[in-house]
């Protein structure tokens, strides 16, 4: 944990003000407009051509902004590396895709079940899609010059994020108690069809299929976002990371979005240093299944 926390005083120690106050400002900004003026609802009403180019726009908006800062403030000449600007035009698409777009399969006959089996696969899925196009391009640009973003256990010891998850118990059983933390969570209700007569092993499959979403999460926002990019700017690539991985919790209660902001730079500082995701992943999926717990437990009681 003290290797931790020196990362944290390191990075807080480097900061340009210059370059993360705006971005600060504009994330504050959004989550305004997203918040006050139902930015995600008025996105989810498109279609889904309109959704794609919507959140496209947003997510190479808050992941271009501090990277111009640093061209203008530091004279960094990143936009001339056309290496860069692939990874800078491609990054959005590919998690605006896997935001908008879903699977419809025909698996079985029955409405219900079907219905179940597409839940269960949805975000396995999609992690495959973005997990073979992360690799392609780690073999067009990256192979030579680092491990496939984050993989590495080398430096892994999981013993302090263990740490990480018991303080964060407090913080959602005090959660669990907030009318839109209850909307949100379990996830589980979103299987409700299947809750009163589905056997335990059914409803475990699909929390351990959830739980398979944050790998691609921690895969693409720490180990694409930072390290793919961290070869041209060191630590800079988590401010731009933490930006886009805020706008992708529009869609949660307001105090997960904000907290997504510091925790990815938390992750991100730690995944620099560590050159692996698996931290990460420990902390992210260990969080989301207390969530699923908290709102399990808060809607109960709430019954009751």
């Amino acid at each position: 944990m003290r290797s931790i926390i020196g990362y944290i005083r390191s990075y807080v120690a480097g900061i340009n003000w210059l370059v993360f106050s705006p971005s600060l400002f504009l994330i504050s900004f959004l989550i305004y407009l997203n918040y006050n003026l139902a930015l995600y609802a008025v996105i989810r009403s498109y279609d889904e051509e309109r959704q794609f180019v919507s959140w496209y726009f947003i997510f190479l908006g808050v992941l271009i902004f501090p990277y111009l800062l640093h061209t203008l403030f530091e004279k960094k000449k990143l936009f001339y590396n056309w290496r860069f600007m692939v990874l800078l035009v491609l990054a959005p698409a590919i998690f605006a895709w896997k935001m908008v777009y879903s699977f419809d399969l025909k698996i079985v006959n029955d409405v219900y079940l079907n219905a179940y089996w597409n839940a269960v696969l949805y975000w396995p899925l999609k992690g495959v899609v973005v997990t073979a196009v992360l690799l392609l391009i780690w073999w067009w640009l990256d192979r030579k010059s680092q491990p496939f973003y984050g993989l590495s256990s080398r430096y892994f010891k999981a013993k302090p994020y263990w740490l990480m998850l018991l303080i964060m118990v407090p913080l959602i059983a005090a959660a669990s108690t907030q009318p839109d933390f209850l909307a949100m969570y379990p996830k589980l209700k979103n299987i409700s069809y299947i809750n009163d007569s589905g056997a335990w092993y059914s409803k475990l499959l699909f929390e351990l299929a959830y739980g398979s979403d944050f790998f691609t999460i921690e895969l693409f926002f720490r180990g694409f976002l930072v390290l793919a990019f961290a070869k041209w700017v060191g630590k800079d690539a988590i401010l731009p990371m933490a930006l886009f991985y805020c706008t992708i919790h529009f869609g949660k209660p307001l105090g997960e979005c904000i907290s997504s902001f510091f925790g990815g730079i938390l992750l991100g500082i730690v995944t620099l240093h560590t050159r692996s995701i698996w931290g990460g992943f420990m902390v992210h999926v260990g969080i989301a299944w207390l969530m699923e717990l908290g709102g399990y437990m808060g809607n109960t009681l709430r019954e009751v």
